[in-house]
């Protein structure tokens, strides 16, 4: 079993940033940031294979956020610039331990969340 524990959320005024955090409390391999807005259905934000050499990222973030780890501490990050209001949501780190590459689904480990919220 894996644990993930999520920090950095908070309020900024949009065009801010923020960075997320993730702390594994053991090794994992694909890691991806999930994020789930109010009446909507969770979707996937950016992911990292296990060696952070290959990333994906949904249309919706590329170009202003950027997913990146640190397995000599086992965590991964989300860098997000340029936020705007429609990027508020419940932020979910997530965690495989089946593959080594980046995937669009996610896996079975999941942190509690920290939400993140744009004032316009």
């Amino acid at each position: 079993q894996v644990q993930l524990t999520e920090s950095g959320g908070g309020l900024v005024q949009a065009g801010g940033s923020l960075r997320l955090s993730c702390a594994a409390s053991g090794r994992t391999l694909t890691m991806g940031w999930f994020r789930q807005a109010p009446g909507k259905e969770r979707e996937l934000v950016a992911c990292i294979n296990w060696s952070g050499g290959s990333t994906y990222y949904a249309d919706s973030v590329e170009g202003r956020f950027t997913i990146s780890r640190d397995n000599v501490k086992n965590m991964a990050y989300l860098q997000m610039n340029s936020l705007k209001p429609e990027d508020a949501a419940v932020d979910y780190c997530n965690a495989r331990r089946d593959i080594l590459v980046v995937a669009t689904t996610a896996g079975d480990y999941w942190g509690q969340g920290t939400q993140v919220t744009v004032a316009s």
